[in-house]
């Protein structure tokens, strides 16, 4: 079965939305994170002293998992808002979005990873093609047994496909994830000459979220899956209108692609890069 345009089980889930207090936990930031309005928003912030973030109370193996995100307004260089799904295995699997803060008027660099076994590398970076502080939008992972699929606001822009391990690409399909979200200084990776350093007059930032849902997903629990192999979007796959809109997007908007990065690579790029 295919995706139809443009992942629109994703779009239109609010009347079935989740309830922050109920799915997630606050992990970290001493009071920085917030869970707001009868728990249909979440905030998290960030000051010199500290950010904050939180977790699922669930894992999934498996799933269609949507947030919406309003990013750090303003000069919010020096900040990084993640999103993203973890095991918690010393060789860990890992799936993420990463939202580097910018300089007032520059675009936000929307930076997309997948990691198996503790290992990564696998780095695409894109410019939004709108300002993601004025309003909220929807940031997906579409993740089966064949695929990953990246989306905002329904679109999709990378596909990490699981190619088998014959040729020697991993794919994440055995270890359960909880979602993660979080709110931080990049202040080293400045220090080093990877970002603008924050300007902590700006402070605190802050980034908020609504409308979670997993409806379409497999909780792992005790051991086993709330899925089983008759569950028919473990199948799915882009449909050809989708397929053109990522070529689209990955055109137009991708300002970094690892599978291009021949000086990274000298011995020659990842496997998974000759694959179409």
């Amino acid at each position: 079965m295919a995706i139809v345009l443009l992942l629109l089980a994703g779009l239109f889930w609010a009347a079935s939305a989740g309830n922050f207090t109920e799915d997630f936990d606050l992990t970290w930031g001493d009071g920085r994170a917030q869970i707001l309005d009868d728990g249909e928003l979440l905030t998290l912030s960030l000051d010199q002293i500290s950010g904050s973030g939180f977790q699922s109370k669930k894992e999934y193996l498996f799933g269609n998992i949507n947030m919406q995100l309003k990013l750090v307004p303003g000069n919010s260089s020096g900040t990084v808002a993640t999103y993203y799904l973890a095991s918690n295995e010393s060789t860990w699997d890992e799936i993420d979005f990463a939202f580097v803060g910018n300089l007032s008027g520059d675009p936000y660099v929307v930076h997309t990873n997948v990691l198996t076994q503790g290992e990564g590398n696998r780095e695409q970076q894109f410019y939004l093609w709108f300002d993601p502080t004025e309003d909220f939008h929807t940031y997906s992972f579409f993740w089966n047994p064949q695929r990953i699929i990246f989306a905002v606001d329904g679109s999709p822009i990378r596909v990490f496909k699981n190619l088998g391990s014959s040729i020697g690409v991993s794919y994440p399909k055995s270890q359960p994830m909880r979602l993660y979200a979080s709110l931080c200084s990049a202040q080293d990776l400045a220090a080093s000459g990877g970002f603008v350093e924050t300007d902590w007059s700006q402070a605190p930032f802050n980034a908020s979220f609504q409308n979670f849902d997993a409806n379409e997903s497999c909780v792992w629990s005790s051991g086993a899956s709330s899925c089983n192999s008759s569950t028919p979007w473990l199948s799915d796959q882009l449909d050809s209108a989708s397929q053109e809109r990522l070529r689209w997007i990955q055109n137009n908007y991708m300002i970094y692609n690892y599978c291009s990065d021949v000086d990274r690579f000298p011995q020659g790029l990842p496997p998974e890069c000759d694959v179409v």
